[in-house]
């Protein structure tokens, strides 16, 4: 017997039906003598509705009460979940998250968790429940509602896992498991039976969607075991542990993960003077713009270009920001451009493998493709390259570094 926390999301509770079907996944898990407990979202387009009701209502609408409204849609879908295992002779009771009492700082809409009380739920499973949890919210220490933010069900799971110390932490969704890359780009792409959270860290935050990025860090600090499953589609998944010591060889790279949502500024002919990095992105911190890569050039004349990347959403804002701090610090002026992409190569195995850069590099050089910036890790590669050049740029280092299904043997004849 194994304790395992189940966490499902909006696709997979989006409907009555599909309700029916997870109630059958946690049924058969129960009859195995597992301890479950499951923790779901919303149903599908629910939240989204919800936030459009407030936003009819106020433009604006007040965190707090924002977080009141939008935690409804998880507890309709515990209810329902508890509803369609009690019909199958499974005992199950559902919970909010300020019944659980998981207990988050009072920042609302992007709460963090802070503490989970588990007594009440270890009472229950040592009863025979499985206990439903509505993911994405908790209570402060005042008692308020609060949410996690986007995504916040994914957290919830694995931090339920973590206080309750479960043997793994499953996250049931539309995909089968984590991918070399996004097989809709590459016919190739590999699902991988295993994937460090440093790796899997570095996927998500380059814009590999399976896994939150919080939700992985969680797992990592705790050492939470976490397995990604098709929702209605059987089959291992991919497990996302520690390193494994017992492998003689760690593959070099686990997998390409990339993002569009990528734009460029440059602050051409900066003063080269000790604090000018500050002077140029103090401002843009200031204004909550997150920054990602960063590049200033060699000086000229006493002067270099100060290069570095946003989102596309933040251009316009940053770019704004820009041009005022250009005419501070007396720069020439501010160029943008948001037709670009960043695609990363990701693998523990580059700790002990030599060349990986250049093979990197020579492939992309192949197909013609100009690299325009470069960041590094100790696992990860990542270039800034024109959008347009995005797919054949992943194709070409998917290939290059073997990354590929293995070819199916043909039969004897």
């Amino acid at each position: 017997m194994s304790l395992i926390v189940q966490k499902f999301g909006g696709t997979s509770v989006g409907s009555i039906e599909r309700i029916e079907q997870v109630a059958d996944k946690v049924s058969r898990f129960r009859a195995e003598g597992h301890d479950v407990v499951v923790v779901v979202s919303a149903m599908s387009g629910e939240t989204n509705r919800l936030i459009a009701l407030a936003h009819q209502i106020q433009d604006r609408p007040v965190p707090r009460e924002m977080d009141v409204l939008v935690s409804t849609g998880e507890q309709v879908t515990t209810a329902l979940l508890s509803m369609a295992l009690n019909k199958r002779g499974v005992k199950a009771k559902s919970y909010n998250g300020s019944q659980v009492r998981i207990l988050t700082d009072d920042a609302h809409t992007k709460a963090r968790i802070r503490d989970i009380d588990d007594e009440r739920l270890h009472a229950d499973l040592d009863k025979g429940y499985v206990v439903v949890v509505a993911g994405f919210q908790g209570v402060d220490e005042h008692g308020n509602i609060t949410t996690l933010g986007r995504g916040g069900s994914d957290t919830t799971a694995v931090a339920l896992a973590a206080a309750l110390k479960a043997d793994e932490c499953q996250i049931y969704t539309d995909v089968d498991g984590v991918y070399t890359t996004d097989p809709r780009m590459v016919d190739g792409a590999r699902r991988l039976d295993r994937i460090t959270f440093e790796e899997m860290l570095e996927m998500a935050s380059m814009g590999s969607k399976v896994l939150q990025i919080r939700a992985v860090e969680f797992a990592g600090k705790y050492n939470v075991p976490l397995r990604v499953l098709h929702s209605f589609e059987e089959g291992p998944g991919t497990l996302i542990a520690l390193e494994d010591s017992s492998q003689m060889e760690t593959p070099t790279i686990a997998g390409i993960a990339f993002n569009r949502d990528e734009a460029k500024l440059t602050v051409v002919g900066v003063p080269d003077m000790p604090g000018i990095a500050h002077r140029i992105l103090g401002p843009i911190g200031e204004a909550n713009i997150e920054v990602d890569v960063i590049v200033q050039n060699v000086e000229h004349d006493n002067t270099t270009d100060f290069t570095f990347t946003v989102s596309r959403g933040d251009l316009a804002r940053a770019e704004e920001v820009l041009k005022k701090v250009a005419e501070d610090i007396n720069a020439e002026e501010v160029r943008s451009d948001n037709k670009i992409a960043k695609v990363s190569i990701v693998g523990v195995g580059m700790r002990s493998h030599a060349g990986v850069a250049s093979q990197a590099f020579a492939a992309l050089a192949e197909v013609g493709i100009n690299i325009q910036m470069i960041t590094t890790s100790e696992i990860k590669i990542s270039v800034i390259i024109e959008e347009k050049f995005l797919e054949l740029a992943v194709r070409s280092l998917h290939s290059s570094f073997g990354l590929s299904k293995e070819p199916q043997n043909e039969s004897p004849a």
